[in-house]
């Protein structure tokens, strides 16, 4: 495996532990109460989740990116 694989790697398996804990934060009791009550359709519960889990990488990625640069 080459150097530029195994930074792949990384990157790869930060985003995904980072969409991961961005997923369980939108899919909050909450959210999940509110659309079995009817004031959140399971669409609008979904795309809660969702975005939840595109902020957790996106966060995730750029925490990775700028430890990287300070351990450089």
């Amino acid at each position: 495996m080459t150097e530029e694989e195994r930074e792949k790697a990384k990157v790869a398996a930060v985003a995904s532990v980072g969409a991961g804990v961005g997923s369980a934060g939108g899919a909050t009791v909450g959210v999940l109460e509110l659309a079995v009550r009817g004031a959140a359709t399971g669409f609008s519960a979904g795309l809660v989740i969702g975005v939840g889990a595109a902020a957790g990488a996106g966060i995730a990625y750029g925490l990775y990116r700028l430890f990287k640069k300070r351990k450089s």
